[in-house]
């Protein structure tokens, strides 16, 4: 008993010194509190808790696009000139997850290696951890922990998933879609999904053959959609490599911070679809843990190889409490 109650009082103490050193600007108790709460660590929610009412004076931007668009050479580019115009900034890269071991290459760091050692700059590579949509609620939790610490950037660079990578507009004040030539985002640009969530794009690599056509079809696609009489979003052609284009791409991002989702109905909407996945990911995991507690997962696989039930009439019987808790709201 007492070495049980000597080990929460490691943990307390441990939190609270971490959270102050988050407080005071300690950048080695921001790394490890982040790990912390990436992992779940008990205590990680409260220290959320305790940190959140520190954030909300950030600016969240958004980086996405397909696989190769050089996402992440152009995220590097624009955190050295957030930096020489007087920003502190932080970067979350966010790397596909291995389904086996749930670990990723997180290679983003070699891309950005000229300016992983400035001092304004914080980096944290991070797993999706099978996260759909290019973004998982770690990310999210990440991006409130570096707005506490006091950045004033958050830089969250999405893993490149494709079309349906749009989990980032939920997450982010200004999002920028970044294309390339000669990998048909031409054609992309003509289809629903990640097109349809910029507040800018990029058009990347723009010293290759092509990059013009680009800037054309996207500008077309602008030309023919329903914007609900907003300003069409600018389109700004990049060599991130060359350094060519940055500038002006960090100008029209600072023009977004004044006039880009600062509206209350977008932060009310954006703290609603946090509040869902939480609850969302809450779920899950209890009922994944009362489950594998009492076999009833297993029993239910076992039926279903055997042809004696199917997953719709398991998934009616595993949430009776639901379910009833469903009907009696419905009855007041």
């Amino acid at each position: 008993m007492y070495k049980g109650a000597r080990v929460e009082t490691i943990v307390s103490i441990s939190w609270e010194t971490l959270l102050d050193g988050v407080k005071k600007g300690n950048v080695r108790s921001l790394a490890r509190i982040i790990t912390l709460v990436e992992n779940r660590e008990p205590g990680w929610k409260d220290a959320m808790k305790s940190l959140y009412p520190l954030g909300g004076k950030a600016k969240i931007v958004g980086i996405t696009g397909s696989p190769g668009a050089g996402k992440s050479t152009l995220t590097n580019a624009v955190a050295r000139d957030f930096v020489a115009r007087g920003y502190t900034v932080g970067i979350i890269a966010v790397d596909p997850s291995s389904p086996f071991s749930g670990g990723a290459l997180l290679g983003d760091r070699l891309r950005m290696r000229d300016v992983v050692t400035l001092p304004e700059i914080f980096i944290r590579s991070m797993a999706t951890r099978g996260a759909l949509g290019g973004l998982c609620q770690g990310a999210r939790d990440i991006a409130r922990i570096l707005d506490a610490f006091g950045k004033d950037v958050v830089i969250i660079e999405t893993v490149g998933v494709g079309q349906d990578e749009v989990e980032v507009v939920k997450a982010a004040d200004l999002v920028m879609v970044v294309c390339v030539p000669g990998q048909g985002d031409g054609i992309q640009a003509l289809k629903a999904g990640i097109m349809e969530i910029a507040d800018l794009y990029v058009v990347n690599k723009a010293d290759r053959e092509g990059a013009d056509e680009v800037v054309a079809d996207i500008g077309g696609m602008l030309d023919i959609s329903d914007n609900g009489g907003r300003p069409q979003p600018p389109v700004i052609k990049t060599s991130a490599l060359a350094n060519q284009g940055i500038t002006e791409l960090v100008d029209a991002l600072v023009q977004g911070f004044e006039s880009g989702r600062n509206a209350d109905s977008w932060q009310a909407q954006r703290v609603k679809e946090e509040i869902l996945t939480l609850v969302e990911t809450e779920i899950l995991d209890y009922l994944r843990e009362n489950w594998e507690r009492t076999g009833d997962l297993d029993k239910a696989v076992e039926g279903i190889l055997e042809k004696q039930t199917d997953p719709y009439s398991v998934v009616d019987s595993l949430l009776p409490l639901i379910r009833e808790a469903s009907r009696s709201k419905e009855t007041t």
